[in-house]
């Protein structure tokens, strides 16, 4: 299979809302995919746990995450892992709108929807 090279932009990528305050947009690789988040100040919080390990690299803005039992806060250029199976949410610090970006390895299945996009840049010629 030969990969089709192309350059993508966050900004004009397709974007999924998943609940008032939180949207989404996904890009992959063979074997990683990468999930861009928006989330608004005042967006509903989501506890949740799933068994991926997680790393978020905060892009703009602060945000808190709850994982497990610790807490800790991240700005722009923080780096945080969550570990798989661990229960987690995070939620804006202050007004201004948290850009996150999440790398997942291997791909999430349950996200494939996001990078639909992309097929076909891994066809075959």
């Amino acid at each position: 299979m030969v990969q089709k090279a192309r350059a993508y932009n966050w900004n004009t990528l397709p974007k999924e809302v998943v609940r008032p305050g939180v949207s989404r947009s996904g890009f992959r690789g063979d074997n990683v995919l990468l999930v861009m988040n928006w989330l608004e100040p005042g967006m509903e919080v989501n506890p949740h746990s799933h068994p991926f390990e997680q790393v978020i690299y905060i892009v703009q803005g602060r945000i808190r995450f709850r994982i497990g039992d610790d807490v800790v806060e991240g700005e722009p250029g923080s780096l945080i892992r969550i570990p798989p199976n661990v229960e987690h949410c995070g939620e804006p610090i202050g007004d201004e709108p948290v850009l996150n970006l999440d790398v997942f390895s291997p791909i999430r299945e349950d996200y494939r929807h996001l990078v639909d996009y992309q097929e076909p840049d891994f066809q075959d010629d």
